[in-house]
């Protein structure tokens, strides 16, 4: 765990939960992207780096979820680094407290503000083209998060962050956090479009062709849908929906998985309702979800 793979003549990652990418920009300059789950994380990328001698001069945030900004602040501290990251969610990089916010629809109570769902805040800058080092480029990849990036280095190399799950994970977790269903199908497309050498999700291992793995995504998502529609056959409140697809897939619901799950749940039914494919009906004070008959 936490060991520096070479995939290019300038290009690695560190092998660990929440994959790392590091670009060497020359001179013993390196940019890391994404910085994992916490502040014993950037301690361990620290120490790779110093026994390279290598000086961290930026990182680049793929998006605001804690496990990838989860070193930001040690390791803005200890080497006086630069950060970016893209649109919205730069906002939440630098107030981590957005994030449980946005998952529980209001005020976080204490066992959802943890290093799980909360980082510790960040001096970050706006990610775009122009501040990328020499070499890397990016594209937007929406739809887990407000406004997440993949990187790609000159070495043919994508880092994708978490546009896709292992096939591993949504076998035993089925439920992969989403913040906006139509963008991510749309960045699955994205993805299956991208010209490289090497592929890199952060929750997954590194393939020279990522087609098979976003159909798999694809396929589970389509599954979800289809799922919801059929037990809103007979209107369901969101309550009973979520534990109908709890029992279904034999999870077990805790705070955590509640806010991630029930927050990703509501999207699919945004994403439904919008297309006219279900209903949502106020009755005795209760918004019950129905699908529409010619849906």
């Amino acid at each position: 765990m936490y060991e520096l793979c070479q995939v290019g003549d300038n290009t690695y990652y560190i092998e660990c939960p929440s994959k790392m990418g590091l670009y060497h920009m020359g001179e013993g300059k390196v940019c890391l992207i994404d910085s994992g789950n916490d502040k014993n994380t950037g301690k361990k990328v620290l120490k790779l780096l110093e026994e390279k001698g290598w000086d961290l001069q930026m990182i680049l945030c793929t998006h605001s979820h804690a496990d990838h900004i989860g070193g930001n602040r040690f390791l803005q501290e200890r080497t006086g680094c630069r950060i970016y990251g893209a649109g919205v969610d730069r906002v939440f990089m630098e107030h981590p407290v957005l994030e449980p916010t946005m998952l529980y629809g209001g005020y976080p109570h204490k066992a959802l503000r943890n290093h799980f769902l909360m980082a510790q805040e960040s001096r970050v800058e706006e990610l775009s083209e122009t501040v990328l080092p020499q070499g890397l480029s990016m594209v937007r990849l929406d739809g887990h998060s407000l406004s997440m990036v993949g990187i790609e280095t000159d070495d043919g190399v994508w880092f994708l962050a978490d546009s896709l799950t292992s096939e591993a994970i949504l076998g035993k977790y089925h439920i992969s956090f989403l913040y906006d269903v139509d963008a991510y199908l749309k960045s699955l497309d994205t993805v299956c479009h991208l010209e490289g050498r090497l592929y890199i999700p952060a929750h997954a291992a590194p393939v020279e062709d990522i087609r098979p793995l976003a159909q798999v995504n694809r396929a589970k998502a389509l599954e979800l849908l289809e799922l919801i529609q059929t037990f809103c056959q007979e209107g369901c409140i969101f309550e009973d929906l979520v534990k109908r697809v709890f029992d279904h897939y034999g999870l077990t619901l805790d705070f955590s998985q509640y806010v991630l799950s029930g927050s990703t749940l509501r999207s699919y039914l945004s994403y439904l309702l919008d297309r006219g494919k279900l209903e949502a009906i106020f009755e005795d004070n209760r918004l019950i979800w129905k699908t529409h008959p010619e849906g």
